[in-house]
């Protein structure tokens, strides 16, 4: 798999400047999303067949990063 930062991308002019994937309109947040309420992999890569297997292992790897820099008050 590619590292998550070829990615991943965060444009202003796409969702606000959300972390997206490959600059599509599809946010880290919404995957995450689907993952939480249930969906599997194969339900999300059917329901939307622009994204990758590597897609989605670049929003998990992203969102670890991110959990992995938070700091504890």
């Amino acid at each position: 798999m590619k590292h998550y930062s070829e990615i991943i991308t965060i444009d202003p002019q796409v969702r606000f400047g959300k972390p997206c994937i490959r600059g599509m309109r599809i946010s880290v947040y919404d995957v995450l999303s689907w993952y939480a309420s249930g969906m599997t992999e194969d339900e999300i890569l059917e329901d939307f067949p622009e994204l990758t297997k590597d897609d989605l292992l670049a929003v998990l790897a992203f969102a670890a990063d991110r959990e992995h820099r938070v700091k504890v008050a």
